[in-house]
């Protein structure tokens, strides 16, 4: 009998709290542990503040860390650390937080239907955390010597993803909308002047996909392979 995800997801994280969670570490309540993880559902695909964690949940810094781990090592979140070549002064330095299962995410949110997805305020976060999930499935599954990290610097500009290759980094954005707009390209172009880059990469929800004479790649996140290369 196959069961519906939306009563089989529930019961997995009442039994990954319930049994595996104890198993790693003794955590005496558990009710909150349940609270922290629905709360970093909401923060998937954004930087981790453990501050801000800490005030909402109401334990300390170093639970909220060790919480945090708990969950790296179960393989339920993964955490894009930031790129820190000194492009710009001010940037960013917080990792960036992501759900491996989208659907885990979801679930925790309390979305049951991809309808609900239609408008939901973090339809772009989750879309964004499932192009994240592929690209680490896809490193790890090719033995890709890439590594992932994240840009931002502190006036708001923001590349998703950037491919380190080691020779050279090719930056991906990620858009949720599934007709193209040419504002998409806004932090890659600039991106691409700052660095010197010349190429980049756009991922988005629909179908098309183009190669661009400005040495941008707009393809459907059904067809990422070769990224990594």
């Amino acid at each position: 009998m196959v069961i519906p995800g939306n009563e089989w997801l529930p019961n997995y994280i009442r039994s990954y709290i319930e049994r595996d969670v104890r198993q790693i570490k003794n955590i005496t309540d558990l009710l909150v542990f349940e609270r922290f993880m629905r709360l970093l559902a909401g923060r998937t695909g954004q930087e981790l503040n453990y501050s801000s964690l800490s005030v909402e949940i109401g334990v300390d810094v170093k639970t909220i860390q060790s919480w945090i781990g708990i969950l790296e090592s179960s393989y339920i979140v993964y955490l894009l650390k930031p790129f820190y070549k000194n492009y710009n002064k001010t940037l960013v330095k917080r990792p960036k937080l992501y759900f491996y299962d989208t659907g885990l995410a979801c679930s925790l949110l309390g979305i049951t239907q991809a309808l609900h997805l239609a408008n939901h305020p973090l339809r772009g976060a989750l879309f964004e955390t499932l192009v994240m999930s592929e690209l680490i499935k896809m490193k790890e599954n090719t033995g890709s010597a890439s590594r992932l990290f994240y840009w931002r610097d502190k006036t708001g500009r923001e590349i998703d993803i950037l491919i380190d290759k080691g020779n050279t980094v090719l930056p991906v954005e990620i858009k949720s909308g599934k007709t193209f707009q040419s504002n998409f390209l806004k932090s890659i172009r600039y991106w691409m002047k700052l660095t010197g880059e010349e190429k980049a990469h756009l991922i988005y929800a629909g179908d098309a996909t183009q190669k661009r004479s400005d040495g941008i790649t707009i393809a459907s996140w059904k067809k990422m392979e070769g990224l990594l290369v």
